[in-house]
């Protein structure tokens, strides 16, 4: 039952991969500078989900007890929670990138992150409320906490796919950090 939970969070590691756009190299002093912030800030938190990610795929194994699933669950949820909660100040403490609508691309991106964030949060609830003395219970509730994972894995992004295109998306993929980050979150997408 958890390779389910697995699958659907493998999901999650999308949303950062969002993140880093890739591009020409028509250079752009001011949007340069906004892009290697929000990427600086990125790296460290893609490598946290990624991180989170790979305790629920090592936990999914069937001779894992309940109580193991749900503490490593639960803790990989609040990681991811709060790291997409500081991927969203990040991008609101960069300010407007310095294109067209820049300050709405940058305003609803920063929303839906801190959206996302609260979902997970709220998936952690979810995982520390599962019954583990009741086996059915406990694989009926990850089957429901699978199926919001899934949900959320294809939602969203949508504001951040807007943030990152043309201009920004170029200036993001000629930094290193939005490299390295997209480089260790494409390996986990096995």
């Amino acid at each position: 039952m958890n390779k389910k939970l697995a699958a659907a969070l493998s999901g999650g590691a999308v949303l950062v991969l969002a993140l880093s756009g890739c591009g020409g190299d028509d250079g752009n002093e001011k949007l340069d500078s906004w892009a290697k912030q929000v990427c600086d800030a990125v790296q460290p938190q893609a490598k946290k989900i990624e991180s989170a990610n790979a305790a629920i795929q090592k936990e999914t194994s069937d001779n894992s007890t309940p109580e193991d699933v749900q503490k490593t669950d639960a803790q990989a949820f609040q990681d991811m929670s709060d790291a997409y909660k500081a991927i969203g100040s990040a991008v609101d403490k960069a300010g407007a990138p310095d294109v067209e609508n820049g300050e709405k691309k940058q305003q609803d991106a920063v929303k839906e992150l801190n959206s996302i964030s609260a979902s997970y949060a709220s998936l952690k609830k979810q995982v520390d409320g599962l019954d583990t003395k009741d086996q059915g219970k406990f694989a009926d509730g990850l089957k429901d906490i699978a199926t919001e994972l899934d949900k959320l894995s294809k939602s969203g992004n949508d504001a951040l796919r807007n943030l990152e295109e043309g201009e920004v998306g170029q200036a993001m993929a000629r930094q290193p950090s939005c490299k390295a980050a997209t480089a260790s979150a494409g390996a986990t997408q096995s």
